[in-house]
C-alpha cells in the first residue's frame, strides 16, 4: 500500500451524505433495520456516512450499533452517556456529520430509506435548504396506521404548532427530514429543544431566518414501540414550543457574525 510522502495522512474528502440516526432502547427494532441502512449507505452516489446515536440505552442498542460499525466502513457510533432525549441526540449527530448534505432517519425506518431520493433530489435542486417528509399531504401514503388515539394526538398537536408558530407544515414531526449542512449547522450549534419538539425549533428557527423548506408526500409504516408517551409527551412538547417562541425573543438563536457554528451540544 502506497504512503503519502510526508508524515501527514492524506485528506479524505468529505461524503456526499451523511445519514444521522437516534435510538434509544432500539434493539429489536435497530436489529431490523440495519441491513437496510448498509444497503442504502452502499447505493448513495459520493458515498454516504452513517451515524448511530445511542441515547443512553438500558439494552443492547449501543452493541449492535459498534457491531455494525466494525462491518461497515464509513459508520460512526456516538454514545450519549446518559439519556438525554432524540433532539440531543440529533443535534450530536448533525454537529458531527461531515456530507454537504444531511438526512434524518428513525431507528425504526418508518419512512423508507427508499423514500430518500424525493428528499435529496428536492434538496438539491433548492441548492440550500430543508426539506421535510410529510404523512399529512394528500398525496402521503400512510400505509400501517398510528392507533387512533396516537393520530389524534399527532393532529392536535399540529394545530397547536402552526397556530402557535405560524409554521404552514401539515406535518412538523415524521421524522425523516434532509438538509444542506450550510443551513443545518448553525440553527442546530445554538439549538436548546433536548427531546421531542426538535423538528418545530428547527423548522421555526429555520423559517425565521428565511431558510426555504418544503413539505414532500412520503411513504410511512407505523412501527410498534413509540417512545412517546400519550399523556406526558403533549405536556412536554407543548411547553417546549412556548420555550422556543420565548428563546427566539430573547436573540437565544441569533449567530454571532464569524461565529456561526459553536459546535456544542449541551
Amino acid at each position: 500500500m502506497s504512503r503519502a510522502p510526508s508524515g501527514d495522512a492524506p485528506a479524505v474528502p468529505p461524503p456526499a451524505l451523511s445519514l444521522v440516526i437516534p435510538a434509544y432502547n432500539e434493539e429489536i427494532r435497530l436489529s431490523g433495520s440495519l441491513d437496510s441502512v448498509a444497503a442504502f449507505a452502499a447505493s448513495c452516489p459520493g458515498g454516504c456516512e452513517v451515524i448511530l446515536v445511542d441515547d443512553g440505552s438500558r439494552d443492547r442498542t449501543a452493541a449492535i450499533a459498534l457491531d455494525f460499525a466494525t462491518k461497515h466502513m464509513g459508520t460512526r457510533v456516538l454514545v450519549n452517556e446518559r439519556n438525554r432525549g432524540k433532539g440531543y441526540s440529533i443535534r450530536r449527530g448533525v454537529l458531527e456529520a461531515r456530507a454537504p448534505a444531511i438526512l434524518v432517519s428513525d431507528a425504526d425506518l418508518s419512512t423508507p430509506l427508499t423514500e430518500a431520493t424525493k428528499l435529496l433530489d428536492r434538496l438539491k435542486s433548492m441548492k440550500e435548504g430543508i426539506v421535510i417528509g410529510s404523512r399529512g399531504l394528500p398525496e402521503s401514503n400512510v400505509e400501517i396506521h398510528q392507533n387512533a388515539l396516537r393520530e389524534l394526538m399527532g393532529r392536535t398537536f399540529n394545530l397547536v404548532v402552526r397556530t402557535m408558530t405560524g409554521l404552514p407544515f401539515k406535518d412538523t414531526q415524521c421524522g425523516f427530514k434532509a438538509m444542506s449542512s450550510s443551513v443545518a449547522r448553525p440553527i442546530f450549534g445554538r439549538a436548546r429543544v433536548d427531546r421531542f419538539s426538535w423538528d418545530v425549533e428547527l423548522l421555526y428557527v429555520a423559517r425565521k431566518r428565511g431558510v426555504k423548506i418544503e413539505e414532500i408526500a412520503v411513504t410511512w409504516r407505523n412501527a410498534p414501540g413509540s417512545k412517546v408517551g400519550i399523556l406526558s409527551a403533549p405536556v412536554e412538547m407543548l411547553r417546549d414550543v412556548i420555550r422556543i417562541r420565548s428563546w427566539y425573543r430573547q436573540g437565544v438563536y441569533d449567530v454571532p457574525e464569524g461565529n456561526e457554528d459553536r459546535g456544542i451540544v449541551g
